[in-house]
């Protein structure tokens, strides 16, 4: 293993926090790796690069030696994780939970290393807990410490709802944490709560507690929300690769060097480099984001596909062309079309309102003729067979479905 200096470097680029350094540091200084958890519920099937910045943390760990534990929270998921949420989840079937984990864990493995990666599922430890062990459980917990929580708090002061169970999703997480004998629990910044929970209820079992590490949400393409596909401004990790290099090449140059530390397998120095290079003026902005987008689509796609990606790009957004090669989706076509809802089912928005907005700020072309604001119907005739264009990368070409 490198040095504890350097291993602490390595694992503090592109961190929020580490709850705590000291900590870290003793557990490093024992020389054994260290068991680095990750809890993930499987509540959506697709992951985008914002779910993949603890994932490359992990893989991080494992490149210095360590044991990941990857937890899939197929139990926790039954409750929902509240951490920034005004309204309690909706709640999702043990199939539905299935079906995403399995997606989930065929993707994470296109980032992590699976013979150093311990995969569990949380059922294995909370499904047998009868009343009596949840009573005993919960009575570690203090209804003021939860509470204390954001979340909670701005919910409880609106008089918003608060289901019983969500008071539930913390200790789960904790207990989680007892039974893996985590030593480091990686999460993102609005994970804090449950992570510091895990903490304590460690050290309420007469155990070493867990190191909180917690990483930056990722912003979008738009560089102000966080990335969601809610918002429309995410970069899917089964994104195509044309389509994931011309997302890329649309993030903000702002938010480079966060995306090189958070979203690629660079190596630290090699980012700082970058980064001085990029604050000294000897490296233009352009080429340092072509660069950028090369590393992501190459993680995911491999290195010819980045070069291929590339150009494509140039093809379309330097010369003016448009892509040799346009998907063709099919779709229901009825007499008259609800353009924002086969937007979405081209696979060109996230939303039906997504593409409304689209629509509205004359990002929606056919044929590369502009479709006018508030333009939501129009006719079988005006939209099969030709090129829909959604702002200045997204293209697909509907069919009928028979």
């Amino acid at each position: 293993m490198l040095p504890v200096e350097e291993q602490l470097r390595v694992i503090g680029s592109g961190a929020s926090a580490v709850h705590t350094v000291e900590s870290l540091t003793e557990k490093l200084k024992t020389g054994r790796p260290l068991r680095i958890k990750l809890g993930v519920d499987p509540t959506a099937p697709d992951l985008h690069l914002g779910h993949a910045v603890p994932l490359r943390k992990l893989r991080q760990f494992q490149d210095l030696g360590h044991q990941v534990v990857l937890i899939i929270g197929d139990y926790t998921a039954l409750i929902g994780d509240p951490s920034g949420r005004n309204t309690t989840r909706p709640a999702l079937t043990i199939e539905e939970i299935d079906d995403h984990a399995q997606t989930y864990i065929d993707q994470a493995f296109k980032i992590l290393d699976p013979d150093a990666t311990e995969l569990r599922r949380n059922s294995e430890w909370l499904k047998p807990l009868d009343f009596a062990s949840v009573l005993k459980l919960t009575s570690q917990f203090t209804v003021a410490r939860t509470l204390e929580r954001d979340d909670f708090a701005n919910r409880y002061a609106k008089q918003q709802t608060i289901s019983l169970h969500e008071f539930l999703y913390p200790v789960a997480q904790a207990y989680d944490s007892v039974v893996v004998r985590a030593d480091v629990e990686i999460g993102g910044t609005d994970q804090l709560f449950n992570l510091l929970a895990g903490r304590e209820l460690m050290a309420k079992s007469g155990m070493e507690p867990q190191v909180a590490l917690t990483l930056p949400l990722l912003e979008g393409t738009d560089g102000v929300q966080k990335m969601s596909k809610s918002y429309g401004n995410y970069i899917g990790l089964t994104d195509a690769p044309d389509d994931m290099f011309g997302k890329v090449m649309s993030v903000p140059d702002a938010l480079m060097v966060k995306y090189f530390r958070l979203a690629t397998a660079l190596g630290v120095d090699e980012i700082d480099s970058i980064e001085a290079a990029l604050a000294g003026g000897t490296q233009h902005p352009n080429l340092a984001k072509r660069r950028l987008a090369r590393e992501i689509v190459g993680l995911y796609h491999g290195a010819a596909a980045a070069v291929s990606a590339e150009e494509a790009f140039d093809r379309v957004f330097k010369r003016g062309e448009v892509p040799v090669e346009i998907p063709e989706v099919p779709v229901r076509l009825d007499a008259t079309v609800y353009l924002p809802g086969l937007l979405k089912e081209l696979g060109l928005v996230a939303s039906t309102s997504d593409g409304r907005r689209q629509i509205d700020q004359d990002a929606v072309k056919l044929d590369g003729a502009a479709v006018a604001g508030g333009t939501y119907e129009l006719a079988r005739a005006d939209i099969e067979g030709r090129v829909v264009q959604v702002g200045k990368r997204r293209y697909a070409r509907p069919v009928a479905r028979d």
